[in-house]
């Protein structure tokens, strides 16, 4: 077509070549002097690792230019810096980002800048220009071939730590810098809670608004190359921590084992600082350690006048008498503006007003506020009456002729669940209007039963109805959410007397029973119970608020006098016990599964948990399927609950032949990585189908993990080893890893176990896994024993003479020193 006859036509490439010009092509990963970057335009780095340009924060309506990781790196959008922070644009279409006086600048829809690099002065003399690196950091570099950086990204990081990066302090200037939050899920704007390296040593500290630390992690001890609170880091397979210290700087910086994994640091709103890594499989973030452990560690999360609870979601509620400050902000989990009276105070006329004065909620099982004044008196109305009469203290607490108040805001207030023994009891001033209305609905009841015998009658029938329902059905009252407290007689009547066993255990035997609304559960008579029962009550109340996909639910217990009963979900498949030893059969890819979610389960209860829960006797028994054929951990928690004195737990799992960890037999302190080596065991049996020490089917005795171990330290072919009655249907890498990660499981030094976390990660291909050395409790094994023999450095001559016999080289044990390593 001829230009020439078509005006519009030129007018069209015309303004199609200015904006070429113009503006960035996208998939560029660099900003030069000539170019600028607006609406949905964006730059990539040379691998495809991060994308730079404008985004929207959920439903907000502000923009930000920040950074975030490719879309075929990590399918959901996950910022990881934002530069405009605090000042976003409405416009993303008229707003620019472009290169003006040697800084890289965003201006707004009216054309005003509003975030910069900064720099005051450069020595250039050519160009500036912006490049986004593949590590995910943002430079300003003198011209295309200088390596100088001017400014980067690094250097002002916001709330996620990249590796390659550093949070430094700096010794010229005495200027941290920061890793922080965001105000809420929705502005990235600097919320609360931040992460520095605290001045002049070599821990991190996590502060609530810049001045009240609630978290360090220690010193650095170069040696173990752990933070001294951390002890975790000691199973740490992902991260290589480095600590530098010179004369201008102290930083930390960190890289990945293996440079395929993607992960990530970040200074999260909920006040705690999370290690989070990808998962492809599931195209999901998996966290895999977080710090503090649990949110209500986190200083004044729930603001003024909220309660925290760890029990419950969302964590945080306001006190009765109280209400959001902002209700906007709670539903985006930013709790950080506490809440407010409903009704004010009446305390500023201390007499009566209205026939009314202020009165004190009883506030059982709470931890106290933070910043208690106390004052001397001799008895708890003397403590009350100083608190009713000064109208700034809101609430007061007495105990052991102790009277402490606060005035003003309630800071970090913590609501236990039951008679649990941290819990004190608060006294919380309200308005008496607050309390009006209970009145009055008592008045209405008081009122309705003296003016009524109907209905009175009418009461009792519906409540002797209800009661017998709860008889039949066998229901107790509820004590804590779901959590019931059932009678003898009901667990007795719904098991017809405890007479269709399903099993049993070191920790008791399980019946089956039926409630009368046809619900199936099982029932377990737990032995050798010597807890009291409030202590009893509380550990139960405890465990049944532990719910997660691999553990058993509780739905309730028993406790009276000494027979004490937990009541379960009932598992219809029964235990794996059954399907890996006998006539059942389970197929690989349902074995792979079954492993993938029992360590799942142990991880939950060993890392996501209050406290850390040691199982202490992880065994195919202990593993129950649903009608689904997942798998459900069960009797977690017990071994607290029956006393975890050494000689108490190893007389009763004596007859678990084959799962006991080292530590056991030693007397040395029972960690979690004793479960993480029944757990190893286990795994062994989910490839040969047969008890460890049982013979092969082709009539060989011998201990499989050894044979296992010797052969996997020699590269052999790891489908012999297989169960036969899969006759080799078998995915060889699951086969593989499963057998590997096994050898991890059981070494004898527990430190060099791994984590369950990082099991669940190699199981699912997130991690490869390197050869073990081969323990040297398998090294020797002794026939027709009733235990394993675990031998010491003073068993020297056996144990050189078991290396012999098996030809254990060198080579193999040096191939294990590290647990993982890179994908090819």
């Amino acid at each position: 077509m001829d230009t020439k006859k078509n005006p519009w036509l030129m007018l069209s490439l015309l303004f199609l070549g200015l904006s070429v010009n113009n503006h960035l092509s996208l998939g560029a990963d660099t900003i030069s002097a000539n170019q600028s970057l607006s609406g949905d335009q964006t730059i990539v780095s040379s691998g495809g690792n991060f994308v730079l340009g404008f985004f929207k924060p959920g439903s907000s309506s502000n923009y930000y230019i920040g950074m975030w990781y490719g879309t075929d790196k990590v399918s959901t959008q996950t910022i990881v810096w934002v530069a405009n922070r605090d000042k976003p644009v409405s416009d993303k279409s008229s707003s620019v980002l472009r290169i003006s006086d040697g800084n890289l600048v965003l201006f707004n829809e009216s054309q005003i800048p509003v975030w910069s690099t900064d720099l005051t002065s450069t020595t250039s003399s050519s160009p500036v220009e912006a490049v986004l690196l593949d590590d995910g950091n943002l430079v300003l570099k003198d011209g295309s071939n200088s390596s100088q950086h001017l400014w980067e990204s690094f250097d002002h990081p916001a709330h996620t730590w990249l590796p390659g990066s550093k949070i430094s302090f700096n010794k010229i200037s005495n200027q941290n810098q920061l890793l922080i939050s965001w105000k809420n899920e929705e502005d990235p704007a600097p919320g609360l809670f931040s992460l520095e390296l605290q001045e002049n040593t070599s821990e991190y500290i996590i502060l609530w608004n810049r001045s009240i630390p609630y978290w360090t992690s220690g010193a650095w001890d170069p040696i173990a190359n752990i933070f001294s609170l951390v002890p975790e880091m000691r199973s740490n397979y992902i991260y290589n921590f480095s600590y530098i210290n010179n004369t201008n700087e102290s930083y930390f910086t960190y890289s990945l084992y293996n440079p395929s994994t993607i992960s990530r640091f970040v200074m999260d709103v909920s006040g705690q600082i999370k290690q989070k890594t990808w998962l492809s499989n599931t195209n999901e973030w998996n966290l895999f350690w977080t710090q503090p452990k649990t949110q209500c560690e986190v200083y004044a999360f729930c603001g003024a006048f909220g309660s925290c609870n760890q029990k419950s979601l969302p964590f945080c509620s306001c006190l009765k008498g109280f209400v959001a400050k902002s209700q906007n902000d709670w539903n985006l989990s930013d709790y950080s503006g506490g809440c407010k009276r409903r009704t004010a105070l009446q305390c500023e006329n201390t007499n009566l007003t209205n026939g009314q004065q202020d009165r004190f909620l009883t506030m059982p099982s709470v931890a106290l506020p933070v910043q208690p004044q106390s004052v001397g008196v001799e008895s708890a109305t003397e403590c009350e009456y100083t608190c009713l009469n000064n109208c700034s203290c809101t609430a007061y607490a007495y105990e052991s002729n102790n009277c402490s108040f606060w005035v003003g805001d309630l800071l970090n207030l913590e609501q236990f669940l039951g008679d649990d023994p941290n819990g004190r009891t608060l006294y919380l001033k309200l308005a008496a209007s607050e309390f009006s209305s209970k009145n009055n609905n008592k008045g209405i009841i008081v009122g309705a039963v003296a003016g009524s015998v109907a209905a009175v009658l009418l009461g009792l029938f519906v409540v002797v109805i209800l009661m017998r329902r709860k008889r039949a059905v066998g229901t107790g009252k509820t004590v804590e959410g779901s959590l019931v407290a059932f009678g003898y007689r009901d667990l007795q009547n719904a098991t017809k007397n405890f007479s269709d066993k399903l099993g049993g255990g070191g920790f008791g035997s399980v019946f089956k029973g039926t409630l009368s609304d046809s619900t199936v559960i099982a029932v377990k008579k737990l032995e050798s119970i010597s807890q009291g029962e409030k202590q009893f009550r509380t550990e139960v109340s405890t465990i049944g608020t532990i719910q997660h996909v691999n553990l058993v639910r509780l739905r309730g217990f028993c406790s009276e006098g000494a027979r004490k009963l937990l009541v379960y979900d009932y598992m219809p498949n029964g235990s794996l016990e059954s399907h890996l030893f006998h006539e059942k059969f389970l197929d690989w890819k349902i074995r792979y599964q079954i492993a993938i979610g029992t360590a799942r389960g142990l991880n939950y209860l060993h890392e996501k948990c209050r406290e850390c829960i040691i199982h202490c006797d992880i065994k195919p028994e202990n593993i129950l399927l649903d009608a689904y054929l997942c798998p459900k951990v069960a009797d977690f928690g017990l071994a607290k609950l029956v006393g975890r004195e050494f000689s108490r737990v190893l007389t009763t799992m004596r007859g678990t032949r084959g799962y006991l960890a080292p530590e056991w037999i030693s007397g040395v302190a029972i960690t979690a990585k004793a479960d993480v080596y029944s757990y190893g065991m286990m795994l062994l049996e989910f490839v040969s189908g047969r008890r460890n020490s049982e013979p092969s089917a082709d009539g060989k005795i011998g201990f499989f993990p050894t044979r296992a171990a010797s052969l996997i330290a020699e590269e052999g072919d790891v489908l012999s080893l297989l169960d036969p009655r899969l006759e080799g249907n078998a995915n060889v890498e699951e086969l593989t890893r499963v057998c590997k990660v096994a050898c991890w499981c059981i070494q004898d030094d527990e430190t060099r176990r791994p984590p369950m976390g990082q099991v669940v990660q190699i199981l699912e291909g997130v991690l490869d896994v390197n050869l073990a050395p081969i323990p040297r409790s398998l090294q020797v094994f002794a026939d027709n024993q009733e235990h394993i023999v675990f031998f010491t450095e003073s068993s020297s001559s056996q144990s050189s003479q078991a290396r012999s016999n098996t030809s254990f080289g060198s080579s193999q044990s040096k191939s294990g020193e590290s647990l993982t390593s890179s994908k090819s």
